[in-house]
């Protein structure tokens, strides 16, 4: 069952991965293959989608330390991949997950 906590955290992950995308183009002076941004979107896709789910409610200091660590174990699939290379993009799943978690945490409130 798709809840809005769902919903808004899929579409938070996708709108993300397009930011992600646009910063290893400009990172990679465009020089970079298309397969790797396509598993960049879609790890954050991902990140969107587990945190998505229907965890516990917590305090927000609690909440935005699970989305920080729900982003840091999705985002090291990625930088895994990349030969531990893109650190960046790492790093990036830790604010990011924040953000997502903030989003939905919001929309629960809405």
């Amino acid at each position: 069952m798709m809840t809005k906590r769902m919903n808004v955290s899929l579409l938070a992950g996708a709108v993300l991965g397009v930011f992600c995308i646009i910063g290893a183009l400009v990172r990679s002076g465009f020089q970079i293959e298309y397969y790797l941004l396509f598993s960049l979107w879609y790890n954050r896709l991902l990140m969107g989608l587990v945190i998505g789910l229907p965890w516990p409610r917590i305090g927000m200091p609690k909440l935005l330390v699970r989305g920080a660590v729900l982003g840091l174990i999705v985002s090291f699939a990625f930088y895994s991949a990349t030969g531990f290379t893109d650190v960046v993009s790492f790093l990036a799943g830790l604010v990011y997950g924040v953000i997502i978690e903030y989003l939905a945490y919001r929309s629960e409130r809405a």
